[in-house]
């Protein structure tokens, strides 16, 4: 892992744990865009670091990380769920943006901001160290395939990054309905010197995170899901 002058870990992650997709909005989100960027929406291209998260909530709160977001159904109810934080959704694909944009228009929940952009880059360059209350990650891509389990985002290096933007006592949550990658997440984060498990191995489903349509597919497959929760020393 390289750093930066002040010691922060960063870049140490070149190969994407994402695969490029198009980014053509329906009229749906094209329109949930247009109404509503303005007040919910904002680059990571364009934020000057280190993020000024008071200035982008209009208040100062506990910041949590949601790293992923993708079509933004379960965002608004885990941010509704958790007034007392300000809630980040990061994802990088502008459909996702934009189908987040949708579903908090049809709330009252406004302690959700959206972030275009790689989250990992958002972690390494915008956030400073010993900053967020949680990171949340759940249903990463498993990446299931031998040839492409280089791609998987939860490595120790990746919790290493993670433990270090976290304030003393925050936490790192995360889940997947695929087990060998719930086993490379729990072995990742019990690797991480400034992070403990506060459970025996898996941890009880947190009760802000509904059911996502990830999980619903996974368990009408026949998977099991596996919860994980790190917190930080």
């Amino acid at each position: 892992m390289d750093g930066t002058a002040d010691g922060r870990p960063t870049d140490f992650r070149r190969v994407v744990s994402f695969h490029p997709r198009g980014g053509r909005l329906n009229s749906v989100q094209r329109r949930a865009f247009d109404t509503h960027a303005d007040r919910w929406y904002t680059e990571a291209a364009t934020t000057t670091p280190p993020l000024d998260a008071a200035a982008l909530f209009g208040r100062t709160a506990p910041v949590a990380l949601e790293i992923g977001s993708g079509m933004g159904e379960s965002t608004p109810v885990m941010a509704a769920a958790r007034p007392e934080l300000n809630v980040l959704a990061v994802e990088v694909y502008k459909p996702g943006v934009a189908q987040t944009l949708h579903h908090l228009s049809k709330t009252s929940v406004d302690n959700v901001r959206v972030m275009r952009g790689d989250g990992v880059h958002v972690l390494e360059t915008l956030i400073p160290s010993g900053s967020l209350a949680e990171v949340w990650l759940f249903f990463p891509d498993p990446w299931p395939k031998t040839r492409h389990l280089k791609r998987r985002l939860v490595t120790p290096a990746f919790t290493d990054l993670v433990a270090d933007r976290l304030r003393r006592g925050g936490v790192l949550r995360m889940a997947t309905d695929w087990e060998p990658y719930a086993e490379q997440m729990l072995a990742s984060g019990t690797a991480a010197r400034k992070l403990r498990n506060p459970h025996p191995g898996w941890a009880p489903r947190p009760e802000f995170r509904p059911v996502t349509r990830f999980e619903r597919r996974g368990l009408a497959e026949g998977r099991e899901i596996f919860d994980l929760e790190f917190v930080r020393r």
